[in-house]
């Protein structure tokens, strides 16, 4: 098998294709110094909603999501299963708050054509 590097997509998704959808990106890293400042410049550079960061030492345990209102550490609480139950939890929750916010926003800009 042959990798090819390509292009990132994550600006022109966020600018041009679905501006208003709520966006969520995944850090994979092996060094755990470089994680969150990854992170952090990903959730500026794409502006994304939502960055997932993990440790490939321990992304089946334990993930960090960062959002603009800071971290949140999620982490596996059965030892039978990965992550993912706690993880999509929270992220629904923050997909939820993005629908709330875009409807009083679309509501607000509608009342100023009525």
């Amino acid at each position: 098998m042959r990798l090819t590097q390509v292009p990132k997509m994550l600006s022109v998704l966020r600018k041009d294709w679905a501006p208003s959808a709520f966006c969520i990106s995944f850090k994979l890293e092996t060094d755990p110094d470089i994680l969150l400042q990854k992170a952090d410049m990903a959730m500026q550079k794409y502006s994304m909603h939502v960055v997932v960061a993990n440790e490939l030492a321990n992304y089946k345990k334990e993930v960090t999501v960062v959002t603009s209102g800071g971290k949140t550490k999620v982490c596996n609480h059965n030892k039978d299963n990965d992550v993912e139950a706690e993880l999509v939890g929270l992220l629904v929750d923050r997909h939820s708050e993005h629908i709330k916010k875009c409807g009083s926003d679309a509501n607000g800009a509608l009342s100023h054509f009525i």
